[in-house]
């Protein structure tokens, strides 16, 4: 096989195959402060980048990266965490002047189909608060929650005597 035929071939393979792929996109209120669940499929384990930015005004702005720099008014107020399948975007003293549409950006290094997009429209009114306990789950081991959870079925077996 001709060595440039080869290559050609295995940049197309490579183009076809996505490493990551956003699932779901989704905002509530935690407290004060907002914040936006990017759910992705990761078939790699190559290093992922992300950018969180807002359009607003016709003009995006971005809050939160890996990819480019972070606008000054967002670096204080904002943070991210990453769990497996799941990059979290927490913006402190969430107001209606930072409604607009969200987006979440991401990239495999090494994937060669370009970055995965997804918006969401996030309005104040209209947010939900977020689920405590759903909340727990993703931030917490499940023996540290079992280990809390130990004393309600305590109470339980007791009252049940």
């Amino acid at each position: 096989m001709n060595p440039t035929v080869g290559i050609a071939v295995i940049l197309t393979v490579l183009q076809a195959a996505h490493c990551q792929m956003i699932k779901d996109l989704s905002a509530c209120l935690l407290g004060q402060s907002l914040r936006v669940d990017c759910r992705y499929e990761n078939k790699t384990s190559n290093p992922l980048t992300y950018e969180f930015s807002i359009t607003k005004d016709n003009r995006k702005h971005v809050i939160h990266s890996t990819i480019s720099v972070s606008e000054n008014i967002y670096r204080t107020r904002a943070n991210v965490t990453m769990h497996k399948n799941l990059v979290c975007l927490y913006l402190q003293s969430f107001t209606t002047s930072d409604e607009g549409v969200y987006m979440c950006e991401l990239k495999a290094t090494n994937d060669y189909t370009g970055n995965q997009i997804k918006n969401i429209t996030v309005i104040k009114d209209k947010l939900e608060k977020c689920a405590g306990f759903s909340l727990l789950i993703q931030n917490t081991s499940w023996l540290l929650l079992l280990l809390l959870s130990l004393p309600l079925l305590q109470a339980v077996d007791f009252v049940s005597l």
